[in-house]
């Protein structure tokens, strides 16, 4: 179980950094999905991409992790007004209504996901 978790972690670190980096790369599909009710949508699409790339970085460092993973699951908080708000406006981002819709228990999945790196592995003396 313990080199599953490691692997997990490794797979989860590796998304959220890719995740944070696209921010930078295609900001303008991350500003289509912001909520017009929050100010400053281009700062924000930015320091969400900082947030991803930094958490995704310290969840590999051990000492760091589970700060990380807890870190992780607030930014996942954070950002799910951007799901709701695509799902009840699916004209700023085109796809079959079925992808909104299971986009809002996803984020529950990567919120489970995160919180599972929250807890320390305990190590099996075999």
């Amino acid at each position: 179980m313990r080199k599953f978790k490691t692997v997990s972690k490794f797979v989860l670190a590796i998304f959220m950094i890719v995740a944070g980096v696209l921010h930078f790369v295609k900001p303008d599909f991350y500003m289509k999905i912001m909520p017009p009710y929050l100010p400053l949508h281009l700062e924000l699409v930015y320091l969400s991409g900082v947030c991803e790339v930094v958490l995704g970085a310290l969840l590999l460092v051990p000492r760091y992790s589970r700060f990380a993973a807890w870190g992780i699951i607030a930014l996942l908080v954070a950002v799910f007004p951007a799901n709701i708000y695509v799902y009840q406006n699916p004209d700023v981002l085109p796809a079959p209504p079925i992808l909104h819709l299971l986009r809002l228990p996803l984020q529950g999945v990567f919120i489970l996901w995160a919180y599972w790196h929250t807890k320390r592995t305990v190590s099996n003396a075999s």
